[in-house]
């Protein structure tokens, strides 16, 4: 069994997701007492937050450079980024270490290629909404065509993220306006959804959904599970 490193902090109620899953799978895989060796550097995500505001990138990328370092220096064999937002900075903490970093959008790719899709929606924070660091490797590594709610929606689908969903406040009337985002991209024709946040499989039921939704944080776990146990 392979060493996970964890960079969590963005925000812990996800990155606490992250745990039980990872270690429930290898429960599920491996039976008995059997646990996963985890390492975890987890940031103060007020700090990331601010530089994210203020558009600093680079500060942001540097602090997470910094905790991959750590990573790598406790022994873990490959690493993750649990969050879909902080991977704007991917190649800047890649390049700080030489131990492999699992990353969330290929994990949701190759799935997405493994299923058929081809048009997809895409929810997360304004960031990853609006940025081209998520779509683009989408469309340019897996050939899918990625569409995202229009401007009073992605304020609605951010803000709920971090107004509430990233302090562990789940709202049914939030999750009622998450719905009628989703309702709208499947009326224009997508064949599944992207929860593009670690924090919204904790307010959308995949279960009860008319349109197959793609929870980011169970996919990039499920990765995690794969590199973990593959034999060298």
């Amino acid at each position: 069994m392979k060493t996970i490193g964890l960079i969590g902090g963005m925000s812990w109620e996800s990155t606490a997701l992250y745990y039980q899953l990872i270690n429930q799978g290898i429960k599920r895989e491996m039976g008995g007492l059997h646990s996963a060796k985890i390492v975890l550097v987890s940031v103060d995500f007020a700090e990331i937050e601010s530089l994210q505001i203020a558009g600093e990138w680079s500060k942001a990328g540097q602090l997470l450079a910094q905790a991959a370092v750590s990573l790598q220096s406790a022994g873990a064999d490959f690493f993750l980024i649990c969050t879909n937002t902080m991977h704007i900075v991917a190649e800047q903490v890649q390049a700080a270490v030489r131990i492999p970093l699992l990353h969330i959008v290929d994990a949701t790719g190759n799935l997405i290629k493994n299923k058929g899709f081809s048009r997809v929606g895409l929810l997360g924070t304004a960031f990853t909404m609006e940025q081209d660091f998520y779509k683009d490797r989408l469309v340019q590594k897996y050939g899918v065509d990625v569409l995202t709610p229009n401007q009073r929606e992605r304020l609605i689908v951010h803000n709920v993220i971090y107004q509430e969903l990233c302090s562990g406040i789940i709202k049914k009337e939030s999750h009622d306006k998450y719905q009628n985002v989703i309702d709208s991209l499947r009326e224009r024709d997508v064949d599944c959804v992207i929860l593009g946040c670690t924090e919204i499989g904790l307010l959308v039921n995949r279960e009860t959904s008319c349109i197959p939704i793609l929870d980011t944080t169970q996919i990039h776990v499920d990765a995690a599970l794969q590199e973990c146990l593959m034999k060298s």
